[in-house]
């Protein structure tokens, strides 16, 4: 083949790529299809320059279908943009869950850091307050325990349970480090998300994790600030309670000598002075996360080995999804044997749960 016609087909394979670009982006399932039926190997095309292909797109913009099509179609699950960054990192910070949910059951890298910050996933989830993805992303370390945030919080005196995960690796999971020493917890705690600060602290977040003066970052509050230090400055009175009741030291100082009340002052956070002044009367009751108390581990397991199709079987239960605590749901497993949401969790307390394939 000659040059031009070299060329000719180089041309013509970016612009079906554009193309299925443009329907990622635009959620068009239909073109995507067609596109996708005509050549796979445009699942793995990129634009130009700056590297974010089809999977990107529809990630960031929420298309769980498109996602499930260009994986479908042999898609590098775990690709990088020019920033670093995956589908599951864009989808994470849009709050897109049900592609979360999606790339999760295929097994995304949850640990990839992108190349500007050192951000994981769940920094992503964190830094937006998506509770609902946070809690996907650690499907495979969070076993399907009621009390699971009991032993957690060492308040189960079930030795059994604690055999049951491995918790040194959740926390080291969960207290990640970016650039700068900022946990998921910091980012949290800084910009008010009070269900993510919950849901952190139950999944074992520290509360005495401090940030660093590593030359990579700008640090406004300063280096040596733990979550209630973030929290100050984001002026979230319940942000500061919850980390107070978790144990935060409320005396602690950073490497400029402030104590989170220092910092609230400094920033002009008049809401939270009266909270870090004194230490709170008796203890703190706080009521664990809503999104731990549901058997998600053993659900993706099933999904993982068994595939799942929608029913049009009509339900009884009335509890939400176990996923977004909102809709109800009906969905079936396929495979050797079919377990719907009633098999599964019985007696009394059926909870129904999303799949999006």
């Amino acid at each position: 083949m000659g040059i031009l016609g070299m060329m000719g087909d180089s041309f013509g394979c970016s612009a079906t790529g554009e193309r299925l670009v443009s329907a990622a982006r635009d959620g068009d399932i239909q073109e995507a299809r067609a596109l996708l039926e005509l050549n796979p190997r445009l699942a793995r095309y990129s634009t130009f320059g700056i590297r974010n292909s089809p999977l990107h797109y529809s990630a960031a913009k929420g298309h769980h279908e498109i996602v499930s099509l260009l994986i479908e179609s042999g898609v590098n699950i775990n690709l990088r943009n020019c920033r670093g960054q995956t589908a599951l990192m864009q989808a994470c910070l849009y709050g897109h869950w049900k592609v979360v949910q999606i790339l999760v059951l295929f097994k995304a890298n949850i640990h990839r850091r992108d190349c500007f910050s050192g951000a994981t996933a769940i920094h992503f989830a964190a830094l937006k307050g998506h509770a609902r993805c946070i809690r996907l992303l650690v499907a495979d370390y969070v076993p399907s325990l009621s009390e699971f945030w009991k032993v957690m919080r060492g308040k189960s005196a079930d030795e059994t349970k604690k055999d049951a995960f491995d918790a040194a690796s959740l926390r080291r999971l969960i207290n990640g480090k970016s650039d700068g020493g900022v946990t998921p917890l910091h980012l949290a705690a800084l910009h008010g998300h009070t269900e993510s600060v919950q849901l952190l602290l139950d999944l074992g977040a520290s509360v005495s994790e401090v940030t660093v003066n590593d030359g990579s970052t700008i640090d406004l509050i300063g280096s040596g600030s733990t979550p209630l230090h973030y929290a100050a400055c984001g002026g979230s009175a319940v942000c500061c309670q919850l980390l107070i009741a978790a144990g935060a030291n409320m005396g602690a100082e950073n490497a400029n000598g402030y104590t989170p009340l220092h910092v609230a002052r400094s920033w002009h956070k008049s809401s939270v002075e009266g909270i870090l002044s004194k230490q709170p009367e008796g203890r703190i009751r706080i009521l664990p996360s809503p999104y731990l108390c549901l058997p998600l581990m053993s659900i993706v397991k099933i999904a993982r080995e068994c595939g799942w199709r929608k029913t049009s079987a009509s339900s009884t239960c009335q509890d939400p999804c176990v996923i977004c605590l909102e809709v109800e749901c009906t969905v079936a497993a396929e495979g050797t044997e079919k377990l719907t949401h009633d098999a599964l969790f019985t007696p009394g307390n059926i909870i129904n749960y999303c799949i999006f394939k």
